[in-house]
């Protein structure tokens, strides 16, 4: 089976989807993480943040697709261009499964994001496609403004408790986005959140997911 993990920004995968990504793999299925903002291609630090994303997904053993993407600047593009970038990409990537960011994330890439996926994945384009689920994403899933609109509901939750040093492990590698604690990105705060998910199916770590569309 072919996942394919869509991230706004280069480490979104790894906080809300690295541990069930790194168990997919162990599985045998190919996993591909879609990059889909960058800035310049330029600047240093961008091309820093590509080099820690390529090392993250190594660590987990998950492939790199980078749409480059401008980053904050997904609002500012036609429609008709963005859902055209993601539906040509997907075409390209032909996934089984998607994981995608939640729509009432705070930055608007995410939702710009997950808006355009969704048009793609229309099930007439894509027949054969078994799930798309919604993943969650330290400081921008709970720090949007409360509403019933925004809220993360999850249904499905994968037990990561042999791979939450693997996603932690995977995490170290995005040095210029990780933060002291008690930030949201911080080592600690992803192990306090998998714990949480974890105890809500009396599991010691899990990650969550809200089911957008599954066929069985």
């Amino acid at each position: 089976m072919r996942v394919v993990v869509i991230a706004p920004h280069n480490d979104d995968e790894i906080l809300g989807a690295g541990g069930t990504m790194a168990k997919l793999v162990k599985q045998g299925h190919e996993v591909i993480v879609c990059e889909v903002t960058a800035g310049d291609l330029n600047n240093e630090m961008v091309q820093l943040q590509k080099r820690e994303a390529i090392a993250s997904h190594k660590q987990i053993g998950v492939k790199t697709h980078f749409m480059d993407l401008p980053v904050v600047g997904l609002r500012e593009m036609k429609t008709t261009k963005l859902n055209h970038a993601f539906h040509q990409t997907l075409l390209e990537l032909k996934p089984d499964m998607v994981f995608i960011p939640h729509k009432g994330d705070m930055h608007i890439d995410h939702r710009m994001t997950t808006e355009a996926v969704m048009v793609a994945l229309r099930p007439v384009t894509f027949p054969n496609l078994k799930a798309i689920y919604a993943y969650e994403t330290l400081s921008e899933t709970d720090w949007n403004t409360p509403s019933v609109d925004n809220a993360f509901i999850p249904a499905l939750f994968v037990d990561i408790a042999d791979e939450i040093e693997m996603k932690l492990e995977a995490m170290k590698c995005h040095a210029s986005q990780l933060c002291a604690y008690p930030h949201p990105r911080s080592l600690e705060a992803m192990k306090a959140l998998a714990m949480y998910r974890g105890s809500m199916v009396c599991k010691n770590y899990a990650e969550a997911f809200m089911v957008i569309r599954e066929v069985m």
